[in-house]
């Protein structure tokens, strides 16, 4: 379909049509949209950085074309003097392509782990939003260089299979999908439509600040590309990894189903004794998804506390512990996972 009949049909505003006719721009939002495939509203996070504004182009022009709802968030986490004003900034920039945000601010100050805490609260502000808007869809702007960095760091960080390839292009969290439809684009795709498109974009300074791990493995991955680093062997790779995973979620999957009982009226998970019969992987992942489910939160317990809840359960040495917001009893040959107060 070309973009003249295309733009009749759906009425895409001047100003996004022009960027489209850049041959570039059109061949990534080509790809945007294979890889996206939705057709339900959808909520998108506009940082004001290249990728998320590179996101946010592309997305509105996918809503516009699918004749379905997308509504942008600029969350200000005001960890830094200028954020309020680089957020406005954002929003009138957007603005100018049809593209209405809103800024959700951050009012709590936190001094310690400020990055990690303040990627929590935009969780939990995107979150409040799908249930206000009744939308079940949020867009992220995770791309291929995140995912390098996130393999890197999780390494780092004594993670498992699971954590190493933990970036996918859909997950499901608290009955919401995340889409993460640019994880086969590299960041350099992104700041082309950021510098075309809007001639604009915020530079973080903490994007230099090596204090932060990830700016030291980003450095770390610059030096390697410099030695020889091939990634499109290092992306193979990890597709490979990813692959072995999905084989260990598909026994995660059928642990749970054969071997536990969802009590919907209490909120209850009751495993029977075939749960902890399995693989020390497949009873880690079943263990830690139940958790997250009765429990509600994002995140699930670290995983050390979990391996040693595993130990204690087959051990009998214990009959009741709280662990990821939730009471963990053991009854017999049952355990019986409930929502703690």
């Amino acid at each position: 379909m070309s973009l003249k009949n295309s733009s009749a049909k759906t009425k895409i505003p001047k100003l996004l049509k022009l960027k489209l006719k850049d041959k570039k721009i059109s061949q990534i939002y080509k790809r945007f949209e294979r890889k996206l495939s939705l057709n339900e509203s959808f909520i998108v996070a506009v940082s004001g950085g290249p990728d998320s504004l590179a996101l946010a182009f592309l997305s509105k022009v996918y809503s516009i074309k699918k004749k379905i709802i997308s509504k942008y968030f600029i969350v200000d986490h005001k960890l830094r003097s200028e954020s309020t004003e680089e957020a406005k900034l954002v929003k009138k920039t957007l603005k100018k392509f049809k593209i209405n945000a809103e800024i959700l601010t951050w009012r709590q100050k936190q001094k310690k782990n400020s990055q990690s805490t303040a990627r929590k609260k935009r969780y939990d502000l995107l979150f409040s939003q799908c249930k206000k808007h009744k939308i079940n869809n949020i867009i992220l702007g995770h791309h291929l260089d995140d995912l390098f960095e996130n393999f890197f760091i999780r390494i780092l960080r004594g993670s498992g299979l699971k954590g190493i390839v933990s970036l996918d292009h859909k997950t499901n969290i608290k009955k919401v999908n995340l889409f993460r439809p640019l994880l086969s684009f590299y960041k350099k795709e992104l700041l082309y439509i950021a510098s075309n498109v809007f001639n604009f974009y915020i530079n973080d300074p903490s994007n230099k600040e090596e204090k932060y791990q990830r700016i030291k493995v980003r450095n770390l991955l610059k030096k390697l590309h410099e030695y020889g680093l091939d990634k499109k062997k290092f992306e193979l790779t990890i597709k490979n990894l990813k692959n072995s995973n999905e084989l260990i979620d598909y026994y995660v999957n059928e642990n749970i189903k054969k071997n536990t009982f969802y009590n919907k009226e209490q909120n209850q998970v009751i495993l029977n004794n075939s749960f902890f019969q399995q693989p020390h992987e497949i009873i880690f992942r079943s263990l830690s998804g139940s958790l997250k489910m009765i429990s509600g939160n994002f995140y699930s317990a670290r995983g050390k506390k979990i391996d040693k809840l595993i130990e204690f359960l087959k051990k009998g040495r214990i009959t009741k512990i709280t662990l990821g917001g939730c009471i963990i009893e053991k009854i017999n040959q049952t355990v019986i996972l409930s929502k703690e107060n």
